[in-house]
């Protein structure tokens, strides 16, 4: 087995503070490939959940679309996401995100 490769289904699902009918499986991270700059996870929202206002203090975010669609707002522009978009969360920017799809969103989320 390789240290470097990941398989989702290998890889425990968490529940993120500030969100709800969220599971999140951390892809790539310090624990499992020993990464100190980039962490990915794969993510499944339920329906009309998501996540809470908040901020990621000094880091970046970026979110993939794969399924579903979705509503986004950061800062004090709001959007509307569907599979195959990708939106940006600046470091310390207040930010939510919110399924509108009447089925399971999954998303690539990458911070740095």
């Amino acid at each position: 087995m390789s240290r470097y490769l990941v398989r989702a289904s290998d890889v425990p699902g968490y529940h993120p503070a500030n969100h709800t009918g969220t599971t999140n499986r951390r892809l790539i991270g310090p624990e499992n490939v020993g990464a100190r700059q980039v962490e990915m996870l794969l993510g499944g929202i339920e329906k009309g959940q998501g996540a809470l206002p908040h901020a990621h203090p000094g880091i970046e975010q970026v979110c993939y679309l794969l399924e579903g669609t979705a509503t986004a707002q950061v800062g004090d522009e709001t959007f509307e996401l569907r599979a195959g978009d990708t939106c940006f969360f600046p470091a310390d920017v207040m930010h939510v995100f919110t399924v509108t799809s009447d089925t399971p969103a999954r998303l690539l989320v990458i911070y740095a």
